[in-house]
């Protein structure tokens, strides 16, 4: 199969505007192309195909998209490069297309962009069906013609390091346990030699005090697993590094204060955390990136048991300070305090933290963006900047002592771990009470709950766990290797 891009006219009624290579094509097939555009119905309006049967032996489908205005680039209102997001979207429909025909391998029209491509091929064939009998025929994407390959190499990466996210996300709580977490991770960083992984046990996790987050281990069978990895593509290993923080919290029941059942299937990826910013060192490794990242998951299970935590207990974290589980339910913050008091021992030169953390951050922003709290404008504009070339977009979400002191109000202990207005601004005192955590002059929160999953909203990802912000934790990392380098 072969999928082909073409341009909005400006007027309706203009003749088709191809890429090179679909003019190319056209020209193989002496113009037949042009011909059968123009004359099977209005002009190919963005996102929308048309499929031509017969016209080379090579390619007996071809599948043309269109691709919206030919010069779109940023759009300052969207946050985002509308142009990549086109061909992004324009991609996966079609190759989703050549798949519904039972095409093993289809090969892609670069459009003018052969990274965003690649993205869109990668990220609009994954399907999680690991654990069906009835799968969708497997379909390999290639790029058509020989330019631009080093482009489409990367696009492949980049979408191939969020697909490994959505698969840890989708799969089942009881396939993807806090060790087989781990273990995973391990074999998929096993090739690179600048890679050293320590799975930590719990006895470990218990010598370095971190008591908020044994508290949230305890109440399940699974025994917690502290994941930590060092990737050392710097120019020395001396350099500091990047750190990365991830929630991995397996299966989220709630605890004591028991979720409501209806959609709590979809706590399998409450690691969301964990799962974007493990993938994204692997991603930065296969990339080769020139810098120094240490990525850092607890994981576990939060279930209710006899030796679950109990609202009103007072737990004591590795820093000293005393918190007040005031609901069980808000146990993200518990991992990742001890997680980033941990993340100080590195020298830093930033430390950025990834989770599914709060239901109001879904509430505020829905799937458009993920909120970063960041005490750090350097921080949040290399994050922003990265987002609008990803399509992954990112909203800078307020950090104030309004509400640090909603959470530091507290009757039995330093910090309750819910603010005291209950459900009001509850992203913003979730980020309030990591802030207590830390003390980096670089450090940013990412609350990605209202990203977690995928209905519709990203046209170039099917229905599911999405993996994001993977790429733009990749694409971050990439800024920050290129700063470090001039």
């Amino acid at each position: 199969g072969l999928v082909l891009g073409v341009y909005s006219s400006e007027k309706d009624e203009g003749a088709a505007q191809f890429t090179s290579a679909g003019d190319a094509f056209d020209r193989l097939v002496s113009g037949k192309l042009r011909e059968l555009l123009s004359v099977c119905g209005p002009p190919l309006k963005k996102g929308k195909t048309r499929i031509f049967h017969g016209l080379h032996q090579d390619f007996p489908s071809v599948v043309v998209v269109g691709l919206g205005k030919k010069n779109a680039g940023v759009n300052d209102q969207e946050n985002w490069n509308e142009g990549k997001e086109n061909i992004r979207a324009a991609v996966a429909v079609g190759c989703r297309q050549i798949q519904d025909l039972e095409i093993p391998c289809v090969e892609v029209d670069p459009c003018g962009d052969a990274q965003a491509a690649a993205e869109g091929a990668v990220l609009g064939l994954h399907e999680y069906n690991e654990l069906k009998q009835k799968k969708k025929p497997a379909v390999t994407p290639q790029l058509h013609g020989r330019a631009e390959s080093e482009g489409w190499q990367k696009g492949v990466t980049y979408a191939e390091g969020q697909n490994l996210a959505r698969y840890l996300m989708e799969a089942p709580a009881n396939y993807i346990t806090p060790i087989k977490f781990a273990e995973h991770i391990e074999q998929k960083l096993r090739s690179f030699s600048n890679v050293k992984v320590h799975i930590r046990p719990e006895s470990w996790i218990a010598t370095q005090q971190m008591g908020a987050f044994l508290s949230v281990a305890k109440g399940s069978a699974e025994p917690p697993i502290f994941l930590e990895i060092h990737y050392l593509g710097g120019a020395s290993t001396n350099d500091s590094p990047l750190v990365f923080v991830g929630k991995g919290v397996t299966f989220d029941s709630g605890g004591i204060s028991l979720k409501p059942s209806s959609g709590m299937d979809a706590m399998r990826a409450d690691m969301g955390g964990a799962a974007t910013v493990c993938s994204a060192i692997v991603t930065a490794a296969a990339l080769n990136l020139p810098l120094n990242i240490i990525g850092l998951a607890p994981l576990c299970e939060n279930m209710p048991s006899g030796k679950a935590n109990k609202p009103g207990d007072v737990v004591r974290a590795k820093n000293g300070k005393t918190i007040q589980v005031d609901n069980t339910d808000a146990e993200g913050r518990l991992l990742l305090a001890d997680a980033l008091c941990y993340a100080h021992n590195f020298n830093a030169r930033a430390i950025v933290n990834a989770a599914t953390l709060t239901g109001a951050m879904d509430v505020a922003l829905g799937s458009a963006a993920t909120g970063v709290f960041t005490n750090s404008s350097w921080l949040w504009t290399h994050l922003y900047e990265a987002s609008i070339l990803t399509g992954d977009r990112v909203w800078r979400m307020p950090l104030f002592e309004h509400y640090t002191k909603q959470v530091t109000d507290c009757p039995l202990a330093d910090l309750s771990n819910i603010g005291k207005y209950s459900r009001a601004g509850g992203a913003c005192t979730a980020a309030a009470f990591l802030k207590e955590f830390v003390t980096a002059s670089h450090w940013a929160h990412l609350d990605i709950a209202g990203v977690m999953s995928n209905k519709d909203e990203v046209p170039y990802l099917r229905k599911g766990m999405a993996g994001r912000p993977t790429r733009t934790l990749v694409e971050f990392a990439a800024r920050l290797s290129q700063d470090s380098h001039n």
